[in-house]
């Protein structure tokens, strides 16, 4: 089976860089199994199985599928070859001592915007327990088996026109309401002119995404984070992150947006990796949700 290897500059993660990929831990599209990391994905060439372990200093990947080429291709890239985690300064404790405790944390880029998309805007103002649940179901319905050998149970995402036949009812019996639903319908109709967005730079992928009604800078950043690896693409308008970012960097609870973004003004170009890395601390505060509790909530 075709191959490629590569060998990290430095320290490094696997499961740390990619898991911000992974939709639950019964994403149909992501895997651990028997020490490696299976993916599928749908790549501009067609679908893709990606077989990826690190062992002995070096990350090897196998691919099967008509995507084969375009993964090999991207696989640096996408283990997090381009980004550049050196650049990053801790101005706090807490951070210093996450970066410490982190050396192998990269950030991955993918360079899919749709299949990013449709499961970020699933996620919006639900919890990620309804918002993974709604992805498994629609996946295992709707996505096709991955090529290759794989674990039982995997499915490629659909692909926009394939979203866009899926039936009002399945969608509510996925837990999706009609806000949800209509932005992702909308989306598939531009999905070529969002896809341009993996190669720009971070402004103008967000404007460009934002252009469609639905997506708004929580989603935007959302999916640019995994898209283009980007370590600017901060998320506002959720629910809980202020409140872990203003906790492990204050000790104080209840702060809001305004607040994280002061807290975070001295990474600027990096905020988004700061907060990843704030967020792999163990200071956050315990969450005090009612019982049927909200999600990230997504300001449109």
């Amino acid at each position: 089976m075709p191959e490629r290897r590569w060998v990290p500059p430095g320290p490094y993660h696997l499961r740390l860089t990619l898991r911000v990929l992974q939709r639950g831990g019964r994403d149909p599209a992501y895997r651990w199994d028997a020490g490696a990391l299976w993916r599928a994905s749908r790549t501009p060439h067609g679908p893709v199985t990606l077989r990826i372990t690190a062992e002995a200093g070096a990350v090897t990947g196998t691919a099967w599928g008509p995507g084969t080429d375009w993964a090999l291709e991207t696989l640096p890239t996408l283990l997090g070859a381009d980004d550049e985690p050196a650049a990053f300064i801790p101005r706090h404790r807490v951070v210093a001592q996450a970066v410490h405790r982190n050396p192998g944390l990269r950030l991955a880029r993918t360079g899919l915007v749709m299949e990013a998309l449709v499961a970020s805007l699933l996620e919006q103002k639900v919890s990620t327990r309804e918002a993974f649940a709604a992805w498994r179901r629609l996946l295992l319905r709707y996505g096709e088996a991955p090529p290759g050998p794989t674990p039982d149970g995997m499915r490629v995402p659909p692909t926009p026109r394939q979203w866009s036949m899926i039936p009002s009812w399945e969608w509510h019996q996925a837990g999706v309401d009609d806000k949800r639903a209509s932005a992702i319908l909308r989306a598939c109709r531009y999905a070529p002119r969002l896809e341009d967005a993996a190669d720009m730079d971070l402004p103008a992928a967000m404007r460009r995404l934002q252009l469609v009604p639905g997506i708004g800078p929580w989603t935007a950043a959302e999916v640019l984070q995994r898209s283009n690896g980007a370590p600017d693409a901060l998320t506002t308008g959720d629910l809980h992150l202020p409140g872990h970012i203003g906790y492990a960097l204050t000790g104080h609870r209840g702060l809001g947006d305004a607040d994280m973004l002061e807290l975070l003004a001295p990474y600027a170009g990096q905020r988004h990796r700061a907060a990843r890395l704030i967020l792999l601390t163990s200071r956050t505060p315990a969450r005090r949700e009612p019982q049927a509790p909200l999600g990230r909530i997504a300001r449109l």
